[in-house]
């Protein structure tokens, strides 16, 4: 069994190195594999040096990331609340980052103001991130008065409705200029992240990555339900802090840089169980974190041959992961 997990993780390890080489070369100006290295020393001609370096590289390092980032707060969150459905949006952290960023896009222009050289600096990420805040805090507050984990799962889908339905009227009253700009955010998008933005996309999702280490353990317990892990010493409540604090600088960090990504967080979390037939975190949060890279650069490969956006393609991936989990759990019972 450990000789098969150990053999899977190289395989996994391998696709995503090679899938990283691939996306480097792929796009509309087909770079040879052979041409990609020589344009990362900097030994090719001027115009495939500033492709490669400075557009695929940049967008195939942001799939690798937000793929990881979004697999592992994806599987925190199906096990938190014992849901093979939940995915790393379920406590309302995209809808607060696409009411943040509706506001900007959206709610400044309606107020009549342009928005200054501050807004401009502060940009469509820093409104995303404000948004995600918000939603964590307001988490924060009601986890802290509610035990009961379906409550806050509830209340975040409301939470989640209420506030689409207040970026639906910004949108019904918005001018088509500003209202294309935020329809192409919630498509998601790779090439959108600066290098500067990657470095912070970076670290707030290293220090997300800590925190879902700290949390394997606890996750573990809680696979056998809130009141064994009780029985066994854990403070639920902190761990679920825990997880929620997690969740929000992975997910919530890749939406205000990617926009919202969907089926990444759902679909890949069962595709890692499925591989390695294992329910232990110390397994399941590591092959997560890689079969997302890999899923999410595959995922950019084939939106750049379509030209399509990469949301597009990671739901009709997805969407025969989630079926198949459907199907199975309704034959189990």
């Amino acid at each position: 069994m450990k000789s098969r997990t150990a053999i899977l993780f190289i395989v996994l390890s391998v696709a995503v190195l090679l899938l990283f080489a691939a996306d480097l070369a792929v796009g509309s100006v087909r770079v040879p594999l052979g041409e990609v290295w020589s344009a990362l020393m900097g030994d090719a001609d001027a115009a495939t040096v500033k492709i490669i370096r400075e557009i695929r590289l940049l967008k195939a390092l942001a799939a690798l990331i937000a793929g990881a980032a979004l697999a592992v707060s994806g599987l925190q969150m199906q096990t938190l609340f014992r849901n093979p459905l939940a995915g790393p949006y379920v406590l309302g952290i995209s809808a607060g980052a696409s009411l943040g960023v509706a506001l900007f896009i959206l709610g400044i222009p309606l107020l009549g103001a342009a928005g200054g050289a501050f807004f401009a600096s502060f940009g469509i990420a820093g409104a995303a991130w404000i948004g995600s805040a918000a939603v964590l805090t307001v988490i924060f507050v009601v986890s802290r008065r509610i035990k009961d984990i379906m409550v806050i799962l509830i209340l975040g889908m409301m939470f989640s409705s209420g506030v689409g339905a207040v970026v639906q009227i910004l949108q019904y009253l918005s001018r088509e200029d500003s209202l294309k700009t935020f329809v192409i955010w919630t498509m998601g998008s790779l090439g959108e992240v600066t290098s500067v933005q990657l470095h912070l996309l970076w670290i707030a999702v290293a220090a997300g990555g800590v925190a879902a280490l700290f949390s394997v353990k606890p996750l573990n317990l809680l696979l056998l339900g809130e009141q064994y892990a009780r029985t066994m010493g854990l403070d639920v409540r902190r761990s679920r802090m825990l997880v929620f604090i997690s969740t929000t600088l992975l997910s919530g960090t890749v939406t205000a840089f990617c926009g919202p990504i969907g089926f990444i967080g759902l679909a890949v979390p069962h595709v890692a169980r499925m591989l390695f037939r294992n329910a232990d975190h110390r397994i399941l949060m590591p092959a997560s974190a890689l079969a997302g890279s890999a899923v999410l650069l595959f995922c950019d490969m084939i939106s750049k041959w379509l030209t399509l956006p990469v949301n597009t393609i990671t739901a009709l991936l997805g969407i025969p992961v989630v079926v198949w989990v459907v199907v199975r759990n309704k034959s189990i019972s």
